[in-house]
């Protein structure tokens, strides 16, 4: 098919040098775009450290408060990959705006929440009307830079991405200390206020194709909704339900199974598509789609774990944990400017190799936890994987996106977006399912050595007689009861020490195949009178 044939929203834009772009107005524009997707990453975490507050203003049981994660996420998975489609139907500016202002409204409308089922509804709404935001930004960033300076705007994006989850259960528990859990919403207002002025004033970067409405594929919508709605239910609640013991669980799979196999034979051979599906042609794309899902997992995974082992085993604070976790955040802002400049230097599959090398040998430096770590043992933990996973994050754009045609940029941004939040999501599917089983197991494997004598029985028997001395009325039921959470807290730790060792492996797999990529086409420097 000849340039002529395709249609305005698929034709390849003449590359940009240097000397083409007017650095101000994309700065500014871009900057903006980037304060907003921060925004809507941000929100993800941000009520993670302040449910049980928002538990009780909002009269909610256990189960339900766990939804206002969960209802965000959900709709999310749909909008990531429809992007692409409206912002070649409206233009990237004008979804752009739409989206933000529709964050913003759901801000507010959830913050003003009296009750659980309008927090759930206006949650579901602000993640699906935000989630646009996020990949138009990266959109732009293989648009609108000349191809020499797109390694910048990744380190830019590659910040935002691993920054925003770190800092969000942080952020969050101060803000509800200081002020109320209802700010953790209000606070998206100011911010949000001034990028949709900016993005307005400045985000003017293309143009929309309105002949796209025609014959718009609303059954592939529905396919596609469906089957990433159940698939995001299935990850984010299976390993509470025990998976396919549950019906429910059971029921879903099979749905997102049958929606899913639909919905790529539509996409397929559908004329007027939602997703683009042709870049998966590509085999760098492929394989940086692939490397993105597992880097979202170590980066989810790893901001998931550390969390709940210093929150479940050494019973740390929201403000505790906050501190312990500032150090993956400072490792990673620190190493962002110099992973760009090794990008833009070497062959990309070597840093990218070189950084899931890190990211895995940090995670595999706590097999050994024990229940004494605090700050000083996590630091190189922690340190170790947010190097690998700022290096390795950003050789991956690079390679994901070097070898593409610039007209499936737009649809390749969506479908990169989704694999990072699909990685994110199985991963932490797979570490909740290993921590609870691997937990059950070393208890039970505990509790036989009890029951067949040995130190263990000692230790409870010289227990009870210590009880027994204390005056205490039930001095077996106290020495068992005292001994069983011992062994609970050890299995925990047990438990999280195979978590970590399996989220390294993880990376040491990734490590292996990032090296299949083909090389991306070399970049060369800017002429000196860009500048």
């Amino acid at each position: 098919m000849t340039d002529a044939a395709l249609p305005a929203s698929a034709k390849p834009a003449p590359a940009k040098t240097g000397s083409d772009v007017d650095w101000t107005k994309l700065f500014l524009g871009f900057g903006a775009m980037v304060i907003g997707q921060f925004m809507a990453i941000l929100d993800i975490q941000i009520v993670a450290a302040s449910l049980p507050q928002i538990q009780a203003g909002v009269g909610a049981s256990a189960d339900q408060v766990s939804w206002i994660q969960t209802a965000y996420l959900i709709p999310e998975v749909v909008m990531i990959p429809l992007s692409g489609y409206l912002s070649r139907l409206w233009g990237t500016q004008r979804l752009y705006m739409a989206s933000c202002l529709g964050f913003i409204l759901m801000s507010v409308a959830t913050g003003l929440s009296s009750s659980i089922d309008m927090m759930i509804l206006t949650r579901a709404l602000q993640g699906f009307i935000g989630g646009a935001m996020i990949p138009t930004v990266f959109a732009v960033a293989f648009t609108a830079f000349p191809p020499e300076r797109r390694i910048t705007a990744s380190v830019i994006m590659g910040l935002i991405v691993t920054l925003a989850p770190t800092v969000g259960p942080t952020l969050g528990g101060h803000l509800t200390e200081w002020l109320s859990w209802r700010w953790l919403f209000f606070i998206n207002v100011p911010p949000g206020i001034l990028v949709l002025f900016a993005v307005a004033k400045w985000g003017d970067f293309d143009k929309g194709d309105p002949s796209l409405a025609k014959g718009f594929d609303w059954s592939g919508l529905a396919f596609m909704a469906v089957f990433l709605m159940s698939m995001q239910y299935v990850l984010e609640e299976g390993a509470k339900e025990n998976w396919f013991e549950d019906d429910l669980i059971l029921g879903l799979t099979v749905v997102t199974v049958v929606t899913g196999v639909v919905f790529i034979w539509r996409q397929l051979t559908y004329r007027n598509p939602i997703v683009e599906l042709k870049a998966f042609a590509n085999r760098n794309f492929s394989i940086g789609v692939m490397m993105t899902a597992i880097s979202g997992a170590s980066l989810f995974g790893g901001t998931f774990l550390l969390p709940q082992f210093l929150s479940r085993v050494r019973g740390y604070s929201a403000s505790e944990v906050g501190t312990t976790m500032v150090v993956s955040g400072l490792s990673m802002f620190a190493t962002g400017p110099i992973a760009g400049r090794i990008v833009r230097k070497v062959d990309p599959r070597i840093p990218m190799c070189i950084g899931f090398l890190l990211a895995g040998w940090g995670m595999y430096m706590a097999h050994g936890v024990t229940k004494n770590w605090g700050f000083w043992e996590f630091a190189g933990v922690q340190a170790c994987r947010g190097v690998g996973v700022m290096i390795a994050m950003i050789a991956t754009q690079q390679i994901t996106m070097s070898t593409l045609p610039q007209h499936m940029v737009k649809n390749a941004s969506g479908l990169v977006n989704l694999s990072r939040n699909t990685g994110g999501a199985i991963g932490l599917a797979l570490l909740a399912t290993s921590i609870t089983q691997q937990t059950a197991l070393y208890f039970s494997d505990m509790s036989s050595k009890v029951a067949n004598g040995g130190e263990a029985a000692t230790m409870m028997a010289g227990l009870a007689a210590r009880m027994q001395q204390l005056g205490v009325t039930d001095p077996d039921g106290a020495a068992r009861k005292a001994i069983g959470n011992m062994m609970n807290q050890q299995a925990t730790v047990l438990a999280f020490g195979d978590s970590f060792t399996l989220l390294a492996y993880g990376c040491f797999v990734a490590a292996a195949v990032s090296l299949l990529a083909a090389p991306p086409k070399v970049i060369p420097p800017p002429p000196s009178d860009a500048h």
